[in-house]
């Protein structure tokens, strides 16, 4: 479980080894900037690919190519972006919260076509309806050496969504202001061998995200600034 403070955080399970210590404070603004700087800042930034987990290099032999859509749209708690929580049934990463997203098929036009595709089958949304505005950096898993890019959009309103139960729990409308919060992130040290790898936490009210979608979220925060 999550040694969360405040009240905070959820039920997921977190392999957490037994070598751990707490890491470093957050690298962005309390304050969060509007969407329009929010996306300025991200539309600027030139990905770059970042090793995770026990690799040091990348993969001879690279696992399947994948993307993930983090959509953004105004709300009245300002930018707000799309997570889902994964059914307890899942086979992987059961209960675990995510952005929408998946591997890619032998129809998708390229990877911005696979994230809008995957967001549609997830949790119903029209692959009309996301900007296209960049991408974060792209990362290499740790299980599987799959290359994930994660891509951003905006959408011009909030969206009318619709879970699918074999994939999706619950739809999380996340403000970007409360990714933001003094008590809602935290590191943790994780020792893998000589390797000392930073993991990151959110700790919401009733969930606890972390792993991959922690990561990109980690970022794209630090990006906007």
């Amino acid at each position: 479980m999550t040694p969360a403070a405040g009240g905070r955080g959820g039920p997921q399970p977190i392999p957490r080894p037994d070598d751990w210590s707490p890491g470093g404070g957050p690298a962005w603004r309390l304050a969060q900037p509007d969407l329009v700087a929010t996306v300025a800042a991200l539309a600027d930034h030139t990905p770059a690919e970042l090793i995770r987990g026990p690799l040091v290099q990348r993969p001879d032999r690279q696992g399947r190519d994948s993307a993930v859509l983090i959509a953004l749209y105004e709300a009245d708690e300002g930018p707000t972006t799309v997570l889902t929580r994964r059914p307890q049934h899942m086979r992987k990463h059961a209960g675990e919260i995510a952005f929408p997203g998946g591997g890619v098929e032998a129809d998708d036009e390229d990877l911005w076509a696979t994230a809008r595709r995957e967001a549609h089958e997830e949790i119903d949304l029209d692959p009309v309806l996301p900007v296209f505005v960049g991408e974060l950096d792209r990362f290499v898993t740790g299980a599987s050496w799959s290359l994930v890019t994660p891509i951003v959009a905006t959408l011009d309103a909030p969206p009318l969504l619709r879970a699918s139960p074999d994939e999706v729990e619950t739809i999380l409308h996340v403000p970007l202001a409360e990714l933001r919060h003094p008590g809602t992130y935290r590191q943790e040290i994780w020792r893998r061998g000589d390797m000392e790898v930073p993991m990151h936490f959110f700790d919401l009210d009733g969930d606890t995200i972390w792993g991959a979608t922690a990561l990109m979220i980690h970022r794209l925060l630090t990006i906007v600034g």
